[in-house]
């Protein structure tokens, strides 16, 4: 089938233009001409003429069942829509004292994540004085790349925002 546009397409009487180049229902062309008589000919065959070029010089008109075009093209739509996948962003907050069972249990539930087929914000937050060791939470996360590689990768290395630290890791 033909790329046809996606707005609302003129047809049958809507179709106000004298000549017109005309495709039958198999995709063949039946050439040039009169609206009229296309009309007709679409009438015979108990078909719509629909404009699918109103861009052409002179216009190209189609000879099809437009129920049933409306309907194809609502049933693509519906399934591409099914095929969509939406990534999400999960986030994992850590600390810069945090215990290795902690991590390791963080460190699972990411994994979970990057196999779910989720993006991960893994983030280090700093409280009080803990902010001049910032080197300490860049090891973190370093550590925590590291222990997801299998599963994915770091987009960008750690960046400091404010009072946390934090880096995006995507599913391979």
């Amino acid at each position: 089938m033909s790329i046809i546009s996606s707005k609302d397409l003129l047809i049958n009487e809507q179709i106000r233009d004298k000549q017109i180049r005309v495709i039958g229902e198999d995709g063949e062309q039946l050439g040039i001409m009169d609206s009229k008589d296309a009309l007709e000919l679409a009438v015979q065959k108990n078909l719509d003429l629909v404009m699918i070029a109103p861009q052409a010089d002179p216009k190209v008109c189609k000879i099809m069942d437009y129920g049933k075009y409306r309907f194809e093209l609502a049933k693509k739509e519906k399934e591409n829509r099914k095929n969509q996948k939406v990534i999400d962003i999960k986030e994992v907050r850590l600390s810069p004292a945090i215990d290795t069972h902690d991590f390791e249990t963080k460190l699972a539930s990411a994994v979970k994540f990057l196999k779910h087929g989720d993006k991960v914000k893994v983030s280090v937050r700093f409280r009080g004085r803990e902010i001049k060791h910032s080197a300490l939470g860049k090891e973190l996360l370093d550590k925590f790349v590291e222990g997801v590689g299998e599963y994915g990768t770091a987009d960008k290395s750690a960046k400091l925002e404010g009072r946390s630290m934090f880096i995006m890791i995507s599913p391979k």
